[in-house]
């Protein structure tokens, strides 16, 4: 059975509280339970995991290579910043499928660029919780044709 790990990134764990017209009001928690639900309904395990610490992201990265066939990962603002995040994709070279709640492109500049894109199979942003979902039956079908 496909295991997917589902990453997220610095102050996800403050969804539903944190800026709720830009991210919605579901909660981390309630996102982890619909993308539970749909790995099953998908036949693949899924297993989700938060940091808001760049290093601890990087090392769930690594560990994933011996326990997952691809990651679905929100890296939050890391997106933008951290080029430690793009190379431990880029290392494990697992199929990576970047999600962003909001449409990253319609926000400030800063937030236009991201270096997990350039590592990812694809990219997902501006459809709240249901990038996730979007992006979960993605890399399932990514990896049911390689």
């Amino acid at each position: 059975m496909q295991n997917i790990l589902v990453l997220h990134g610095p102050n996800l764990n403050l969804l539903g509280k944190r800026e709720p017209g830009v991210y919605g009001v579901v909660t981390l928690d309630e996102i982890n339970q619909m993308l539970e639900r749909e790995a099953q309904e998908l036949q693949v395990k899924s297993a989700a995991l938060q940091s808001n610490h760049e290093g601890v992201l990087v090392d769930f990265i690594h560990a994933a290579q011996d326990q997952h066939q691809g990651i679905l990962i929100n890296a939050g603002a890391y997106t933008h910043t951290s080029v430690a995040i793009r190379d431990a994709i880029a290392a494990v070279n697992l199929p990576t499928v970047e999600v962003h709640l909001s449409n990253i492109y319609r926000r400030e500049a800063f937030r236009h660029h991201s270096y997990i894109a350039e590592v990812a199979i694809g990219q997902i942003s501006g459809f709240g919780a249901e990038s996730y979902r979007l992006g979960l039956h993605a890399l399932v079908d990514y990896l049911k044709q390689s």
